[in-house]
Order: structure tokens, then C-alpha cells, then sequence
């Protein structure tokens, strides 16, 4: 019974956070748009009881979904998303790697105040930190100006309202997502094996690669789970940060939601989203328990 209750509590929680919200989203999907508050005509009537569940099935249409197939801007907008997610992913694995790296073979002394470091932006508004980016990467901002002081650049650059200032906003705010997941397997690794490695006739760059690198394998799929999920629909950086010239899928998330109120268009775009984040990581699991059967 401990064990069961101990269970059951993630399970409600996912249940009422994800499971409930995810089918609501859906049934609308599967509904009309009209005019009215809220603004679709539910095509399953649950009140009506068995013959509102009849005439569900009778009426079920996927014309939402067929309309995402006909309109170029919901695929253009989820392949410019895919492409920053997995470019933001790899730029933020290759700059917190090194930070990791640097925080496990840090003197014991040392680790919790780096630790510290590497999650004190969390003490402040994400809001706020994404917003203090214009002022750094305006034309008039603080950027240009050390570059214009120091000679490097002869005029300002354009840097705002461009996909480069949409990296660099996701690197530095999914950066922490990276680190921390590394820092855990790195700091559990055994210096030992690394010794051994040099002793057998490895260079430390070889060591690295065939040693630390391998070993460090699970940080590196959960720190880019971490990061590559929630950028998949991320919405406020490409706001502020890219303009017009931005297109990513929950910017035309939110444009269906809030501007065309057309919500049964949005679910549909919001249930392909999911499903896109989904499938890679129940395929990544199966793979990781088929390896461990194997190992077995």
C-alpha cells in the first residue's frame, strides 16, 4: 500500500496537469470556430450523455488539422522552430560543457558557490532578464558601445530584432538546463579511469574523448531534453528579442489564440507540437531499455 500511495502521487499529478488539459485541448481541436464566448462550437456535448458520445463519433472531422497541411506559414513556422531548437541546443552544449567541466574538477570548496553562480539568475524575473537583452543588444545599446570603444567595429551592429539576438536570448536563459544535468554526471565520474587511460598511452585530449565524454552521455541527453523542449515553443524570446522576422510556432501559437481567436485552429497546432516533442522521447526511452535488456 506505501509503495502504491508512493506511486499514485506523480501519476495524480500528471494526471491533472497534463492528462485532463492535454484531452481538453484535443476535444476543442476537434470543434468548430464560431462566434461566441468561448469562441469554437464543441462537437462532443458530454451533458447529453450517451447519444452526445454517439453523435461525436458521427460528426468527428479533422478539418483543423487537414486546414495546417494547406497553409504554408504552420509548416514553415514548426520547421523554423525545429531549426533554432536544435541549433540554440547545440551552442548551449557546447558553451556549458566547458562550465561544467570546469565547476566538477573545481577544489570541493569551491563547487556549491559556482553552483550558486550558475542558478542565481533564477532569483530574478525571466521576464526581466529576457527584456534587459534589448538594452544590451539595441543599436544605441551596451554591446555596440564597448565594440565601438574598443575599436572592433567602425558602426553599430544590427543585432536586435534579428535571429542572432533569439540565440543568444535562448542560450543565455536555457544555459542553466545544460549545466546543472552535465555538472551531475561529471562530478560523479572517477578521476581513477582517466589515469588509467594516460598510463595506457592516451593523450589528454584522447582520455577525454573516450572516457569523460562517453561517461558524461546521460547529462548530455537530459541537459538537451531540457533545453530543446521548452525552446521548441518558446514564445516570449522570439517576442522581444526577433521581431517580425522571426518565425517560430508559439508566436503563431499565441496569434491564434489571442489576436484571430480562433481556438480550435490553435489546439490543433498545439497538439502537433506535442506530439512532435513526445514521440522523440518515447523512442529515445525504448531505445535506452532495449540497451539495457541487451547489457542484461
Amino acid at each position: 500500500m506505501k509503495r502504491a500511495a508512493l506511486i499514485l502521487l506523480p501519476y495524480s499529478w500528471l494526471v491533472v496537469l497534463f492528462l485532463v488539459p492535454f484531452i481538453i485541448v484535443v476535444k476543442i481541436s476537434l470543434s468548430d470556430p464560431a462566434l461566441s464566448i468561448p469562441p469554437y462550437s464543441p462537437t462532443l456535448d458530454l451533458s447529453a450523455g450517451w447519444a452526445g458520445l454517439t453523435s461525436f463519433f458521427g460528426a468527428l472531422d479533422f478539418d483543423n488539422f487537414r486546414f495546417l497541411t494547406t497553409d504554408n506559414l504552420y509548416w514553415m513556422a514548426y520547421l523554423s522552430s525545429l531549426k533554432i531548437a536544435v541549433i540554440s541546443t547545440f551552442v548551449a552544449l557546447l558553451v556549458a560543457y566547458p562550465i561544467a567541466y570546469g565547476m566538477a574538477r573545481a577544489p570541493e570548496e569551491w563547487r556549491p558557490t559556482l553552483l550558486m553562480l550558475v542558478i542565481l539568475p533564477f532569483w530574478s524575473s525571466f521576464l526581466i532578464r529576457v527584456y534587459s537583452w534589448k538594452a544590451i543588444l539595441a543599436n544605441e545599446g551596451l554591446l555596440n558601445q564597448l565594440l565601438l570603444w574598443i575599436g572592433v567595429i567602425s558602426e553599430p551592429l544590427t543585432i536586435l530584432n534579428t535571429p542572432t539576438a533569439v540565440y543568444i536570448g535562448i542560450v543565455y536563459t536555457y544555459l542553466p538546463f545544460m549545466v546543472l544535468p552535465l555538472y551531475s554526471a561529471l562530478e560523479k565520474l572517477d578521476t581513477s579511469l582517466l589515469e588509467a587511460a594516460e598510463d595506457l598511452g592516451c593523450t589528454r585530449f584522447q582520455a577525454f574523448w573516450l572516457v569523460t565524454f562517453p561517461l558524461s552521455r546521460n547529462g548530455i541527453i537530459a541537459g538537451c531534453f531540457l533545453v530543446f523542449i521548452p525552446v521548441m515553443g518558446e514564445f516570449v524570446i522570439p517576442a522581444l528579442l526577433g521581431g517580425s522576422q522571426t518565425l517560430m510556432i508559439g508566436k503563431v501559437l499565441w496569434e491564434e489564440f489571442f489576436s484571430n481567436r480562433d481556438w480550435p485552429v490553435a489546439s490543433a497546432v498545439a497538439v502537433i507540437l506535442l506530439a512532435i516533442l513526445v514521440i522523440p522521447i518515447v523512442l529515445f526511452q525504448r531505445n535506452e531499455e532495449k540497451q539495457r535488456e541487451a547489457e542484461g
